[in-house]
């Protein structure tokens, strides 16, 4: 009988033991993120940005601690993160596995998506699952993709994905047999939409910035037609692949190469802009000039409009089944430029601003 009630004894206390291990180890939990100290000016600078640590305390009911697996580094952070005061964890979304869960909802061992930023753990309220301050929805779990690695829930499986899906096919509203030019057709939107376009009948060409993104799009991607912008002149080379003229034009750099192709279109053209890479990192009083672009619009009749991919927040998990569908059927194919190592989050981004990545860029923590 004594011999027993120690062996309960012990097993109580040893229950209780580890009980406070487990409280005693989270409250060790200390997460590294990324402060944005100094508003960007021209080209980010290391010293924009300060990783400092800070230490999470114990999770409570329908709350979650995550630990980030791996972060994004898109074009739009660099103006974005204008609109923000210094002080703020640096924007970004993140994949992330779930390591302790008080919701039933979100077990652990699941992975969530989310406009978490640069840090590398985080807490989060399951019952808080409004837009984020980026209009984007709320963290989700990922959803079943097979055997695809889970970073394409950052890029194809993604807001990048979901950019090239919804702004290409709701705006350009794309016809098999006409004619689509892409520009900043390497990177992780616009390698997608070219191939959303071969899908769809298009003819497609596809403007980068170096032979190998080039071939890669040609190869593998199945662009008709590239055009290397830095070797060639892209206006006399469109005049010669589409002489014809362009129905539909993704735009997601801007300046010269966007005035170029719109004094291309075709009668009725429509052109889906999404970004201005070209000149995120221009001094905003200093702009860089280009030519007058109403005679291109007024005389072709263009139909021209910008889009933030939020506008389909409501619509968010269709483009994903969709573009999982294409990637299972072998009609859409993504590459993935992987950075290493979380204290490498500002290389990634500056380069990624550069055109240094082909397809998505990607922070493996």
């Amino acid at each position: 009988m004594f011999s027993r009630l120690s062996q309960v004894i012990t097993v109580s206390q040893r229950s209780l033991i580890f009980d406070l291990q487990i409280k005693k180890s989270h409250m060790m939990v200390t997460c590294k993120k990324y402060v944005l100290v100094k508003h960007f000016k021209g080209e980010p600078k290391p010293s924009d940005l300060e990783i400092v640590e800070e230490q999470l305390p114990a999770i409570k009911d329908n709350e979650i601690l995550v630990e980030a697996e791996y972060l994004s580094v898109d074009p739009y952070m660099r103006p974005y993160v204008a609109r923000f005061p210094t002080g703020i964890t640096m924007i970004g979304s993140q994949v992330a596995k779930i390591i302790e869960s008080k919701s039933s909802k979100y077990p652990v061992g699941k992975r969530i998506v989310g406009s978490l930023g640069w840090r590398t753990h985080t807490i989060i309220n399951t019952e808080d699952q409004k837009a984020d301050s980026l209009g984007t929805p709320g963290n989700y779990i990922l959803p079943e993709i097979g055997d695809l690695p889970a970073s394409v829930g950052l890029g194809v499986l993604g807001m990048p994905g979901n950019t090239a899906y919804f702004g290409f096919l709701d705006i350009c509203q794309p016809k098999a047999g006409e004619t689509l030019v892409v520009s900043g057709a390497a990177g992780a939107v616009g390698s997608l939409v070219g191939q959303i376009g071969k899908i769809k009948g298009l003819t497609v060409i596809g403007i980068a910035g170096s032979d190998d993104k080039c071939q890669w799009l040609k190869n593998e991607c199945g662009f008709d037609h590239t055009i290397n912008y830095k070797t060639q002149n892209v206006g006399v080379e469109l005049k010669k692949l589409a002489p014809d003229g362009v129905d539909c034009y993704f735009d997601n750099v801007g300046g010269d190469i966007s005035t170029t192709v719109m004094y291309q279109m075709k009668l009725f053209g429509r052109v889906s802009v999404c970004g201005s890479i070209s000149s995120y990192n221009a001094d905003v009083n200093a702009q860089p000039k280009t030519t007058i672009l109403q005679p291109a619009i007024v005389f072709n009749q263009l139909k021209i409009e910008g889009f933030i991919v939020t506008r389909w927040a409501d619509k968010w998990q269709e483009g994903i089944v969709q573009n999982l569908k294409w990637i299972q059927e072998g009609k859409l194919k993504y590459r993935e430029t992987v950075t290493y190592g979380f204290e490498n989050m500002f290389n990634a981004f500056a380069g990624m601003l550069k055109g240094e990545n082909t397809g998505k860029a990607i922070v493996k923590v």
